[in-house]
């Protein structure tokens, strides 16, 4: 299909998993793309524009435009946006950490430029969730992400047997997130009742340099279970054979 070369182009750039490791996660070109661009869509303006001074592009901050797009954002708070890419002005989409569209709402202005014929620039960058699938030594052939799990920790621990029983029954890796203050008590639904045999991977503060990846069945975890309240963690379950 041909370009539309009046339009802008829509780059979703990548953040940083933990601070000061630009050069060891995000290549030369996204800083490139991110000197040439003065709007963006953000999860977090505070934080995206503390992330693009990291960067010391040399860029007047003050003079750069953002649009919050959360996960409260609707179609209809993107089109002031939408108008400058239909002008032809290209804008970034800045995730709060790790990649655009994973896990993060900036899979909605994704799909409203596929629907309005923007065209859409990925760029490479850390995901917490590819990188702790990687190195968790589970299949990388069947796996799925299910985000954040239950609350009420019945439904949590209902929901974690469900996870480990397709496991089992289709040979699939599980992955899920928690938020950071709750992952105690996740931890130790897992280890309470899940099968003993069932491998769980805990992947924590991914890129940092106190970053903790390891792969042990339930049983060795009730052992001896890391402190990592508040600290930034991914999760997976592989029960298959």
């Amino acid at each position: 299909m041909k370009k539309n070369l009046n339009k802008g182009k829509l780059f979703l750039l990548p953040c940083l998993l933990a601070d000061d490791t630009h050069s060891k996660v995000l290549p030369v070109e996204n800083a490139k793309v991110i000197k040439e661009l003065t709007h963006f869509f953000v999860e977090n303006i505070r934080s995206a524009r503390r992330f693009i001074s990291s960067l010391k592009l040399g860029k007047d901050i003050e003079q750069l435009q953002f649009f919050v797009l959360d996960k409260d954002s609707l179609v209809a708070d993107l089109r002031t946006g939408f108008d400058l890419l239909e002008s032809g002005i290209s804008i970034g989409v800045l995730s709060e950490a790790g990649c655009p569209g994973i896990a993060d709402p900036g899979s909605l202005a994704v799909a409203l430029a596929h629907k309005t014929e923007i065209e859409v620039v990925p760029m490479v960058g850390p995901s917490s969730i590819l990188l702790a699938l990687m190195a968790s030594g589970f299949s990388g052939q069947s796996f799925e992400f299910h985000g954040y799990l239950p609350i009420e920790k019945a439904e949590r621990i209902k929901a974690l047997k469900m996870l480990e029983k397709e496991s089992v029954q289709k040979n699939k890796t599980q992955i899920f997130i928690e938020t950071p203050y709750r992952n105690m008590v996740l931890i130790q639904d897992v280890v309470e009742n899940l099968h003993p045999n069932t491998l769980f991977c805990i992947a924590s503060d991914i890129t940092a340099e106190n970053q903790f990846i390891k792969t042990q069945n339930v049983n060795n975890w009730k052992k001896n279970i890391p402190e990592l309240n508040k600290k930034p963690t991914v999760f997976l379950i592989w029960a298959g054979k």
